[in-house]
C-alpha cells in the first residue's frame, strides 16, 4: 500500500479522486491552496485508491496523508 502525502501546509481546495478509482504515477489527486497558490498534489505510484483521509477546506500539514492507494 503506498499514500499521498501533502508537501506543504495548506487547506485542501479540491480531491480529484473518489475510493476505487485507479491512478497513475504523476497523476494529480489533490489540489492545496497555500499563499493563494493552487498546488497540484500527484500520487508517487500506480494503485487504486483506498481511502480518501481528507475533504475539500480541510487544513493540512507538510507530511499528513490525504489518500491510501492499495
Amino acid at each position: 500500500m503506498s499514500k499521498v502525502v501533502a508537501s506543504m501546509a495548506g487547506s485542501v481546495w479540491k480531491v480529484l479522486v473518489k475510493p476505487g478509482d485507479a491512478v497513475v504515477e504523476g497523476q494529480d489527486v489533490v489540489i492545496l491552496e497555500s499563499m493563494k497558490m493552487e498546488i497540484p498534489i500527484a500520487a508517487e505510484s500506480d494503485g487504486i485508491v483506498k481511502e480518501v483521509k481528507v475533504a475539500e477546506a480541510d487544513f493540512v500539514n507538510e507530511g499528513d496523508v490525504l489518500i491510501e492507494l492499495s
